[in-house]
């Protein structure tokens, strides 16, 4: 088809030693189930009306497929990649109803996916990035025993995320952002004990985070964000000491902070909790986070007043604290606002505020006001031409002098006076 673009996604499976592949490579099989799964999902993109088994008995051997690729594992022949459109003239075509866009960076893949893409037990890699895929994910991606990473981001799958992928035991990544999934969060993805990346941001999912979700300890990225999870922090994100990132925000999770021991993750770097409605205090066990780079508490209920602690962190380059009810002094130092700049934020905490003595106008935090007892004591000294009855101010003029003294001079003199007029 005129203008389509070539690699509609690549496959990888575990592969065996070159060197026995080339010695086995022509007396090697392939199972039933593996033809099959390759057969069937061909069909699925390039039309029903493809028939291999006739033309192609053996697509890895003696009648290769133009676009499939095999590598022999345990004197087997299993598939490894398959690239489907005009990549050469031989290639396999793309059905008719088939819409590709021109972009590289988007192989165009619409409809279904294929269950029968389950029927490869040996696959490694499954990306199908960035199409315009409907519908659910297939369970048969539960059999996938050996796969690694499952990324199916932005498209447009629905339904829940199939409880089958807590078989998955091997997996390290699994990005399902950026689609219309809905339904809870499987208690069973906390057997993925190997899974480093969990991202499900922009979805549709709710209900409550499941307990089991710390189980998962090997995780070092954890992206919820943009869902509709609710019900509070779960204590077993304390055993996650792997976490290097958290990212919650545009959840209404609510609770509170205290709820989790901050100290235990302690190499995490990343912390956004914003848009949550949390309540309650900031807790010092967040002062404890070393390797943390950046925190987001913005638009939240928090109260009391943020520890001055939080400015010692040795690497902290963001932290975000504006939109809620945050009370009392800042009590952070004059190099820490002149160092931060915007990237602290504190604004729109109506009770909030930063001692004059501590900083100059030039270093204050952004659209935080002075403390009023301060700026009424700076009123009162200019409204007072006199402090007390030793030192007076007006018009620039000082006067100095023991109580009493000057009135007693000028008395003196007045008298004086008085009777030379006399004489």
């Amino acid at each position: 088809m005129e203008n389509k673009r070539f690699l509609v996604f690549v496959l990888f499976v575990c592969l065996g030693s070159w060197s026995y592949a080339q010695e086995g490579a022509e007396a090697a099989p392939m199972e039933k189930t593996e033809l099959d799964a390759l057969f069937s999902a061909i069909q699925g993109f390039v039309g029903n009306s493809w028939n291999g088994s006739d033309l192609y008995p053996d697509p890895c051997g003696w009648t290769p497929i133009q676009g499939v690729s095999c590598d022999i594992f345990d004197g087997l022949w299993y598939v490894t990649a398959l690239s489907i459109g005009p990549t050469h003239e031989n290639s396999l075509a793309c059905a008719p109803n088939a819409h590709f866009r021109q972009q590289l960076s988007n192989a165009g893949l619409t409809g279904k996916i294929p269950a029968s893409l389950g029927s490869l037990p040996n696959l490694q890699s499954l990306i199908l990035l960035q199409n315009g895929l409907v519908g659910e994910i297939p369970e048969s991606f539960g059999d996938l025993i050996r796969l690694k990473r499952l990324v199916l981001s932005g498209n447009s799958l629905t339904g829940p995320i199939a409880p089958n992928l807590g078989r998955l035991s091997e997996l390290l990544i699994l990005d399902l952002s950026r689609n219309f999934l809905s339904g809870s969060l499987p208690p069973c993805l906390g057997n993925l004990s190997s899974l480093l990346k969990l991202d499900l941001s922009d979805n549709k999912l709710g209900g409550v985070l499941p307990d089991e979700i710390g189980d998962m300890r090997s995780l070092t990225l954890l992206d919820l964000s943009n869902n509709s999870f609710y019900g509070g922090l779960r204590r077993s994100f304390e055993k996650m000491n792997s976490l290097e990132e958290i990212i919650l925000s545009n959840n209404p999770i609510g609770g509170e902070l205290k709820n989790i021991n901050w100290k235990t993750l302690r190499n995490l770097m990343i912390l956004d909790l914003s848009d949550m409605g949390l309540t309650g205090d900031i807790p010092d066990s967040l002062s404890e986070l070393k390797k943390l780079r950046f925190l987001g508490l913005s638009r939240n209920n928090l109260t009391g007043n943020p520890s001055p602690e939080l400015a010692s962190l040795p690497f902290v380059s963001a932290i975000y604290l504006s939109g809620n009810n945050l009370s009392g002094d800042l009590k952070f130092s004059e190099e820490f606002y002149g160092k931060m700049g915007r990237r602290f934020g504190a604004w729109d905490n109506p009770n909030l505020c930063y001692p004059m003595g501590m900083v100059t106008a030039n270093s204050a935090p952004y659209g935080v006001k002075p403390c009023e007892e301060e700026e009424e004591e700076v009123i009162k000294l200019t409204e007072k031409p006199f402090s007390n009855g030793n030192v007076a101010v007006s018009n620039g003029c000082s006067w100095v002098g023991v109580e009493g003294f000057w009135w007693k001079f000028v008395g003196k003199t007045l008298t004086m006076m008085l009777l030379i007029m006399r004489l």
